[in-house]
């Protein structure tokens, strides 16, 4: 065991304990799996991170994305919450605004610029859940099939009908994890769309997240549903609110250009210092 450096960063905010925290162990060297899962389980954050010297090289840095149960292929706010770690510890330096990481999805391409951090979504692919129990635990109107988005995580979207039945749902947990963890999946999103508000949350019950505060991945499977289904189109961008049901109030931006999805926000260290692993 040894000390090695560590921040707890608050994604989707500019203002502290606001968004949703991701663990990062800024020397991830020589831990093994089970050390890192230990690691992410104590911590029980939605996400932990350990950062590791790049094997592509096209990236500048590479991370292992933990939630407190499994390794994620590619996770968003931790993706954010980790270049901003990075960065302030000076373990990289953007070039021309940019920034590379490798994960297990393989190259994620990032902007760093004044407004925050963005990350543009390495992949997703959306298929149509027509079984009427992907969308039976929500008690709330629904607009529409719920589809499978796969972004790295999967996660089961849908749309439902206005804001004020979104910010006060009533679902059935057991039920929704009953369904997507025998599909593989990671959760559940769910927004709703009213004039220029759009709002988001996110659920994964079956991996030990009642509700995600502030969900970068999620938020990116919405996007692509909204631009498959022909709500926006590219050159289009909004901003997403989430999190206040768990007393969280983030804020992510979401960018088109063509069929790309960018995911962006504000990032803040909140903890940092040494942890021995």
């Amino acid at each position: 065991m040894r000390s090695r450096p560590f921040k707890q960063v608050d994604v989707f905010t500019a203002v502290p304990y606001k968004g949703n925290p991701v663990a990062v162990v800024l020397d991830g060297d020589g831990l093994s799996d089970a050390e890192m899962q230990a690691f992410a389980n104590w911590t029980n954050l939605s996400e932990t991170t350990f950062v590791l010297p790049a094997t592509d090289p096209a990236a500048d840095y590479r991370v292992r994305i933990f939630t407190p149960r499994a390794e994620l292929p590619f996770a968003g706010h931790p993706t954010l919450g980790t270049a901003h770690a990075v960065l302030e510890a000076g373990l990289a330096c953007a070039s021309e605004g940019r920034l590379v990481q490798q994960c297990a999805v393989g190259l994620v391409d990032l902007a760093v610029g004044q407004a925050g951090l963005s990350f543009r979504l390495p992949r997703y692919a959306l298929t149509e859940l027509t079984d009427p129990e992907a969308t039976a635990w929500i008690n709330a109107p629904v607009r529409g099939a719920a589809q499978a988005v796969d972004v790295g995580p999967v996660w089961l979207v849908a749309e439902v009908d206005g804001v004020a039945a979104l910010e006060n749902l009533a679902h059935d947990e057991v039920r929704l994890a009953d369904y997507y963890v025998p599909r593989g999946m990671t959760g559940a999103t769910l927004y709703a769309v009213e004039g220029e508000r759009v709002v988001v949350r996110s659920f994964a019950p079956g991996d030990g997240i009642p509700e995600d505060p502030v969900c970068g991945s999620g938020n990116g499977a919405a996007a692509a549903f909204r631009l498959a289904a022909g709500q926006v189109r590219g050159g289009d961008s909004y901003v997403a609110s989430q999190g206040r049901q768990v007393g969280r109030d983030g804020f992510v931006q979401v960018r088109f250009e063509g069929a790309d999805i960018h995911i962006g926000g504000q990032c803040v260290t909140c903890v940092e210092g040494v942890v021995t692993l």
